[in-house]
């Protein structure tokens, strides 16, 4: 299908109800190779090879375009993915033909072009091309063209990534991901698993109620055994959509882990579950950075003071500059009004870090306490408490889902629910 450029997340004006955000599955490990003819299609490229989601991918670039490709692929084998730029119909039809007499079988094709013609496209397809990206191009676009190669359009998109994670220590994160996660899955319908990143103080097993003899712990040891059908039985059913990998919260072991530690986990989870929630501790090292820069969305999670402006403000920063084709990190603020407590109000937040949060969650300490204690989320404790509207705000703006239709309720709904009961 022709792929256009579209309006990016920075050019729309903020709304109380956001559109669904566009979900771009990350390639696999794949080598590809860009013939282009202009500078700023190649500065397009190289900028798209910076993605998050490319970053498995090997990207070479080159001027020249299509005489370029056959040319150099006459003396070696062709990589997974070629890009061409090209200006002419004739050249590139003929160029096609040509290049298909050095292109090695399996090698996918993608085509910019600057003629928006359905003839010249079904030539394209006749001739293998896997798509058609219409000039100029801008880095989403490239982004999005070669990663849709690897995933079938037709399927339902799978494995959004939300990281979770607190400016401070302290201030709540681990409790909001948990409560988020139960609104993604209770309320939204969507399968969800949440993975507790802190093997060592980890509090998802308490929050859920949930003891299981194994979890993330038994995967990230041993990276060669993790597959869909090893993940699953780590895996502790919390609901009928919602599941936990649970961290063993010991200290038998120290937890060192290299930057790319998490990676056959993650890819795992992608593949088998619509949604995962990381938990992730307050820690900075090269496997938190690199969890958080990959995630498909992430929430920052700040009390109102200054060290959590300071530290919100330099993760937001970060992570915006590390991203620049997805959307801005959300973050939220927490424990807003202890009593007696001098604080930071959201209106300084939000003209330091120059975005609003999406909730203030007030402090009270009596109900949060009591879900903690009890292992049990805030909607188990009591189905109408403030913070759950601002728990399901927060997991609607994450997966840009709204809140699924539940039947109206009657008059007669009571005594129809005893009657069943019975």
């Amino acid at each position: 299908m022709i792929s256009y450029a579209r309006q990016t997340q920075e050019e729309q004006p903020e709304a109380a109800s956001p559109p669904v955000e566009e979900h771009i599955a990350p390639a696999p490990r794949v080598s590809v190779q860009a013939f282009c003819e202009t500078v700023e299609t190649a500065a397009a490229v190289q900028s798209a090879g910076e993605d998050r989601r490319l970053g498995k991918a090997h990207l070479k670039i080159q001027m020249g375009g299509m005489a370029a490709a056959v040319e150099a692929y006459r003396s070696a084998p062709t990589p997974n993915v070629i890009v061409l730029e090209s200006d002419g119909r004739n050249d590139l039809l003929g160029g096609l033909d040509q290049l298909a007499t050095v292109c090695d079988a399996g090698t996918r094709v993608v085509v910019i072009g600057r003629i928006n013609d359905v003839t010249l496209y079904r030539e394209l397809v006749r001739r293998g091309v896997s798509d058609y990206v219409l000039a100029p191009v801008g880095a989403i676009d490239v982004v999005r063209s070669i990663c849709n190669l690897f995933s079938a359009p037709e399927a339902k998109a799978v494995g959004r990534i939300i990281a979770v994670v607190g400016a401070k220590g302290g201030v709540g994160a681990s409790t909001i991901s948990h409560n988020v996660a139960w609104a993604i899955a209770r309320d939204l319908a969507m399968d969800a698993v949440v993975a507790d990143l802190d093997l060592a103080f980890g509090t998802a097993g308490l929050d859920y109620n949930q003891d299981p003899p194994q979890g993330i712990a038994d995967a990230v040891f041993s990276p060669d055994r993790v597959d869909t059908a090893f993940i699953d039985r780590l895996l502790s059913k919390c609901t009928d959509h919602l599941s936990l990998l649970a961290a063993p919260a010991t200290l038998d072991r120290v937890y060192d882990f290299g930057t790319d530690a998490f990676d056959a986990v993650f890819d795992t989870l992608r593949s088998t579950m619509p949604c995962i929630v990381l938990d992730i501790p307050h820690q900075w090292s090269g496997w938190t950075k690199r969890a958080l820069i990959g995630a498909d969305d992430i929430l920052i999670v700040a009390a109102p003071d200054l060290a959590n402006l300071r530290n919100a403000k330099n993760l937001f920063d970060l992570l915006k500059a590390a991203r620049p084709n997805d959307r801005p990190p959300l973050y939220c603020l927490n424990q807003v009004g202890v009593p007696k407590r001098p604080e930071i109000a959201a209106a300084e937040f939000a003209k330091a870090i120059e975005s609003q949060p999406v909730v203030s969650i007030p402090f009270e300490p009596q109900i949060f306490g009591s879900a903690a204690n009890n292992g049990q989320m805030i909607a188990e404790i009591s189905a109408n408490h403030k913070s759950i509207e601002m728990f399901l705000q927060i997991a609607q703006r994450l997966t840009g889902r709204s809140e699924t239709k539940k039947q109206k309720s009657s008059l007669l709904s009571p005594l129809i629910e005893k009657l069943r009961g019975k």
